[in-house]
């Protein structure tokens, strides 16, 4: 009786705020009733076409030539609505930067995505190991006698946006530039932030280009060995056209490199330690097997999935599953809710280092738009992960206080901050 009074007592899908603060902070439960209820659905507010569950959401990932990538008026504007004619007159301060990997469809985005590879070889992120080893204890160096600290912007922030600057190639004194530029970057593209805000960002995207104009020119006068270099200096062959990119192209490249190289992961590394800390058997059951960092590493991306949705266009009139969809209408892709989806992953809710499906999960996407930072994010993780373990002992929340909040953003997921204690070393 208990369980229809509930159930009577929720709200209609179609009575719910999709982008409002209680969703964007704890989305699970509206997901799980998307699941259940309606799989794919058209939400009546915004006419936005909400995919799920995991085998729908593979579904559209296998057919980019239905689903298109080229969402680039979406991510600018930061959702549906027009991006906001102050803040379009500081974008047009800037260069006008073209669709290469994340919001292209084959074979323009075959051609960028595999130019921007060569600097994510598994050779090269192999032979990257000690060296991140060395950023990761450096960190921990600097506050490990203090016996607590706020673990994001001490360790988890820094380990990919430092990896990521030096692969770059830019100095790691402009470090604290670029975490506040690819903070623009991502309330840019989150949806909630205010007017003010997105006009902050805009004035921030432009300091970036110029920055980056100035080092893809030093680049191109003495070229060194890095990610840049190798950028500015490759050959884009287009229908036998062979040329070098051009600006509009590499900051386009760019910019995804940096948000994509340092947010997902630091998010990752920072959930995964209050998973661990919050799931004290969970921490027991690795400290007594070291060989389940991976898949700790796989579990804490499903569990977070810091990528949390994503969108596509429709090309053309089609059916998801049994869903028709029409031409142009804009579908998000909950991937967040796929990686919590019960008919893939048991006990789907549940924390578990051992589960054996856990590096199914979605977090780095599917199909031709599979995350290509996808090995040296994992590598970062599993060397971070063990090190914070073995050198930080008896680790816990500070004063015992396990409240902690997300960041609001449609497309992205990540802790705000998480406040740690530990015994000093």
């Amino acid at each position: 009786m208990a369980d229809a009074t509930t159930e009577a007592a929720l709200p209609p899908l179609d009575s719910i705020n999709a982008f409002g603060p209680e969703v964007l902070s704890d989305p699970y439960p509206y997901y799980a009733r998307l699941r259940a209820e309606a799989p794919v659905y058209r939400d009546p507010h915004t006419g936005i076409v909400y995919v799920s569950t995991y085998d729908h959401i593979i579904e559209v990932n296998s057919q980019p030539k239905v689903f298109s990538n080229k969402f680039g008026a979406q991510l600018r504007s930061g959702s549906v609505h027009d991006i906001d004619p102050e803040e379009a007159q500081i974008m047009a301060q800037g260069v006008q930067i073209v669709d290469t990997m994340l919001t292209a469809d084959p074979p323009e985005q075959t051609r960028y995505r595999k130019l921007a590879m060569k600097a994510f070889t598994m050779k090269r992120v192999e032979g990257m190991e000690p060296y991140i080893r060395q950023v990761c204890n450096d960190l921990i160096d600097g506050f490990a006698r203090r016996g607590e600290c706020e673990f994001k912007s001490a360790f988890a922030a820094h380990v990919p946006m430092i990896v990521i600057a030096d692969a770059l190639g830019v100095p790691r004194a402009d470090m604290d530039t670029f975490r506040t530029w690819s903070d623009a970057f991502i309330d840019q593209l989150g949806g909630v932030a205010t007017k003010e805000r997105r006009r902050e960002c805009a004035r921030l995207i432009v300091d970036f280009q110029r920055y980056m104009i100035d080092k893809i020119e030093e680049k191109r006068a003495r070229p060194t060995d890095d990610v840049i270099s190798a950028l500015v200096h490759a050959d884009l062959a287009e229908e036998g056209d062979h040329r070098k990119m051009e600006y509009n192209e590499l900051l386009s490249i760019l910019q995804q490199l940096l948000v994509a190289g340092n947010e997902t992961t630091a998010h990752t590394i920072t959930a995964g330690l209050l998973y661990l800390i919050a799931n004290p058997d969970e921490m027991a059951k690795l400290r007594a097997d070291p060989t389940l960092t991976p898949n700790l590493v796989e579990e804490s991306l499903r569990m977070l999935t810091p990528t949390n949705n994503m969108w596509r266009v429709v090309k053309h009139d089609h059916h998801i599953g049994d869903f028709p969809v029409k031409q142009n209408e804009l579908v998000l892709l909950r991937y967040g809710s796929a990686n919590r989806d019960a008919a893939k992953f048991a006990d789907a809710d549940a924390f578990d280092v051992a589960r054996p499906n856990a590096k199914d999960h979605l977090a780095f996407g599917a199909g031709v738009h599979h995350c290509l930072g996808a090995y040296l994010a994992r590598k970062e993780m599993q060397i971070a992960f063990p090190i914070v373990l073995e050198r930080l002992k008896n680790l816990r929340f500070a004063r015992g206080a396990q409240s902690y909040s997300f960041q609001p953003n449609i497309l992205m997921r990540g802790l705000k901050e998480l406040h740690i204690a530990f015994d000093p070393a």
